[in-house]
């Protein structure tokens, strides 16, 4: 990938942003140094690491990797016989033993969780684990490079004898600080001279404490003085603190040779952890924009799906939806300046960029990418005063650089073609480089101001126009890219939102030639269907969204229902049990009861009211089920809930009554007809009310469609007066049929069909509108009719 693009596209600014996730000095150099590829499997070996990094984010947050400084330059002292590293130095390599056996040991419990990963895992087990090694230098080294104490048992024996003796110094010379000596001393503490112990003492009374003078004051008052009593405890330290420092030297030594035969597993290992913090950082970057891992197209058919800017924040930034490679390999985008043109063809370029390195894009799933051998781009005024070059000059320059370097598997990004020169010539120089990139068959994308490149592009098989949506009413761009509409001039409307005289402005508009009133009136219509059919996608987004949460949220409640249902189902049956075992026993009790009574001897025989009690606290065991809530109870009841006046239903003779009163022994008084009859309660069934609803009688006059007419008609192989003729008698049939609209193929060809099919729908009054079909359907090739 050539270095112009990448400053042109600011692919650099994406590099810093991965950096911010960096924590070790190989991660930086591996960023340093990125760039696009071309192969396609490499380009899908980076995003399936970016992926399984993605995954790793979103379950556990991220890979435990700490800060590690670069030890090359420590390896290579290694080289040399009896060279030595310091503390410091194999404090760095201790951290890095450690981070492979953490990072190590966080992949094998991810295997442990059937976390499925890619690509990971295979640089994780080329990974050489040195576990002895590790040991000996975690229980050596501390991270800032200070030998520990369980380094070894001479040095920790040394250390407790300088602790001891320290200690012994202290109290010893504690004496004097506390007692009748502390009003000799210019201060109560005990300092440090030379590395031994001493008192300031003032000048004056320097011989009283007698020993050895070490230092003294700036101002000569107060002396640094070694009493008698502890220069011999100080000697031994001194001595110690020596001891310390030989046994130091002599472990890092030997610590130095501990590694010295590891230093190429050591270095594998530094850029393999430098790869995962690579991985580490491009997920991280993934997760903070809401970016996604794009398909890869080996055909470089490019599908961007709601594309925006990554440089942009995403509460700014307007996405849109770019296609380019399979229908059509260029794309002519037209359209006033501040509108969109020149952020958009960097969307795509930067995009691409990153796709190709392994960084998952700003866009919505379902993208695709991809793989270009070279992109180039021409984006910017680059004049050069000294070069003598103009802006138009700088441009030319560029873009026949590039035609020298661009193949059929490269993408062009040109912004405003043939500007700087005359707008005549500079039209008709546009076109015959966008015809000499065509001819190559790269994939080319440029925006210019020319009107002359609207029509060009629509004649041109394998290229498309496209524009930048302007609102009139608010005089504001929106931003949005509108694929197959060119743009439209939007002077004469502007100047008259501004408050231009009508006069000046209607002039103007005589002054434009018919042609071009025409186009830009098909421009304004095809604009406004873009637009509804935008708004009306975005509100099916917004209803899709809201569902999806809706359906989201109704499933986690079935869950808990589904899960708490199970649970009380348990509880359930536990107390049932336990209801069940107490009535038991309850039972048990009452019938022992009775045999002890009648057991006996010479008692009576049991009295019937003793059973009758008996049998009632048996009876009360049961637990009648609560029928409260039960709808088909309540419906039988509801029909057997009598009131005098009530319609009712004798069963037995099959014949409607009404109630007069009711009598003993569940028995009604029942009006049949002329016959008043007593009819038992239980013969008896409330009548359904016969409400009679007036018919309501409605004419309907509907057309009925033509089961056997298409709602297509082609034209294609067809003759002039033929075609218009077959167009009239289509039209009358589709309105008797009821249609609401119908396409008409006309295709391309020299264009005759197309313009005789569009004045015969203008002179049709019972047309009420028409336009060619989207790009995806036939663009130009068919028109689409709705009739009124």
């Amino acid at each position: 990938m050539n270095d112009k693009v990448l400053e042109t596209l600011e692919y650099g600014k994406i590099k810093e942003q991965l950096t911010k996730f960096l924590a070790t000095d190989r991660g930086n150099e591996i960023v340093g140094q990125l760039t696009p590829s071309a192969p396609v499997d490499q380009v899908n070996q980076r995003l399936a690491q970016t992926a399984d990094g993605a995954d790793i984010v979103r379950l556990k947050g991220e890979i435990p990797i700490p800060k590690l400084t670069e030890i090359s330059p420590y390896m290579k002292r290694l080289r040399i016989e009896n060279a030595s590293l310091g503390g410091t130095e194999l404090a760095q390599i201790t951290k890095l033993l450690r981070a492979v056996q953490v990072v190590s040991d966080f992949f094998a419990d991810l295997q442990e969780e059937d976390v499925a990963l890619k690509v990971l895992p295979q640089i994780v087990n080329r990974l050489t684990l040195l576990p002895d090694v590790t040991r000996r230098m975690l229980s050596s080294i501390d991270d800032d490079g200070r030998v520990l104490d369980g380094a070894s048992s001479e040095l920790r024996a040394i250390r407790k004898s300088i602790s001891a003796t320290q200690g012994n110094i202290r109290s010893r010379m504690g004496k004097f600080i506390k007692g009748s000596d502390a009003k000799y001393l210019s201060e109560p503490i005990i300092t440090v001279r030379d590395g031994r112990f001493v008192l300031p003492i003032k000048a004056e009374y320097k011989q009283r404490f007698g020993g050895i003078i070490h230092d003294q004051s700036a101002s000569g008052q107060t002396l640094y003085v070694e009493p008698n009593t502890v220069v011999e405890m100080n000697n031994q330290l001194r001595r110690d603190q020596l001891a310390e420092r030989a046994e130091v030297r002599r472990i890092l030594g030997e610590l130095t040779n501990l590694i010295r035969p590891h230093r190429d597993d050591l270095l594998a290992n530094m850029d393999l952890i430098g790869q995962l913090d690579f991985v580490n950082a491009k997920a991280k970057l993934a997760h903070q924009t809401g970016s996604i891992e794009p398909k890869v197209s080996a055909d470089n058919v490019v599908k961007l799906r709601q594309a925006r800017h990554p440089l942009i924040p995403r509460d700014k930034v307007v996405a849109n939806d770019i296609e380019i490679g399979d229908q059509y390999h260029a794309i002519i985008v037209t359209g006033p300046n501040t509108g969109g043109k020149t952020i958009t063809i960097k969307t795509v370029g930067l995009l691409e960029l990153m796709a190709q390195s392994g960084l998952f894009i700003t866009a919505n799933e379902g993208s695709q990418i991809g793989v270009f051998d070279d992109i180039f781009a021409d984006i910017g005024d680059e004049q050069s005063i000294e070069a003598n070059l103009s802006t138009f000059s700088s441009h030319m320059d560029n873009i026949i650089s590039i035609l020298n370097q661009v193949s059929q598997n490269s993408l062009v990004l040109l912004d405003e073609l043939g500007a700087g020169t005359d707008p005549k010539e500079g039209a008709a120089l546009a076109m015959a480089i966008i015809d000499a990139f065509h001819k190559i068959g790269c994939e080319l994308i440029a925006t210019t101001h020319y009107p002359e490149l609207k029509a060009f592009a629509y004649n041109r098989p394998g290229i498309i126009n496209a524009s930048m949506e302007f609102d009139v009413d608010t005089l504001q761009p929106t931003y949005r890219f509108l694929l197959g509409i060119p743009g439209q001039s939007n002077a004469l409307n502007i100047v008259s939102k501004l408050g231009m005289s009508k006069q000046i402005v209607d002039q103007a508009r005589a002054f434009t030639d018919t042609e071009n009133q025409d186009i830009n009136n098909m421009i304004e219509e095809l604009t406004a269907q873009t637009k509804r059919a935008h708004d009306e996608a975005d509100e099916l987004n917004t209803q899709l969204q809201q569902a999806a949460k809706l359906h989201s949220e109704l499933q986690d409640k079935f869950t808990k229902y589904e899960n708490q249902k199970d649970r009380l189902t348990e509880q359930a049956k536990e107390r049932a049990n336990q209801v069940v075992e107490e009535a038991k026993k309850q039972a048990d009790q009452i019938i022992a009861d009775l045999h002890e009574k009648q057991a006996k001897v010479g008692q009576v025989a049991v009295k019937e009211n003793e059973l009758i009690d008996a049998k009632g606290a048996l009876n009360k065991l049961e637990t009648a089920p609560n029928l409260t809530r039960n709808k088909v109870l309540k419906k039988e009841k509801a029909k057997h809930d009598f009131h005098p006046g009530d319609d009712v239903l004798v069963k037995s003779y099959g014949q409607q009554g009404t109630l007069l009163r009711r009598d003993k022994n569940h028995t009604w008084d029942v009006q049949i007809g002329i016959l008043k009859m007593q009819i038992e309660e239980s013969d008896l069934e409330k009548a359904a009310k016969n409400t009679k609803e007036k018919n309501q009688y409605q004419t309907h006059v509907s057309r009925t469609r033509s089961a056997g007419m298409s709602p297509t008609l082609d034209l294609r192989g067809h003759r002039y007066e033929e075609a218009m003729t077959e167009v009239d008698r289509y039209i009358d049939s589709a309105l008797l049929a009821g249609y609401p609209s119908v396409t008409i193929i006309h295709g391309k060809g020299t264009g005759a069909l197309r313009k005789g099919v569009t004045e015969y729908l203008k002179r049709n009054p019972r047309v009420k509108s028409f336009g060619y079909s989207a790009p995806n359907s036939g663009g130009d090739g068919s028109t689409v009719v709705k009739l009124k």
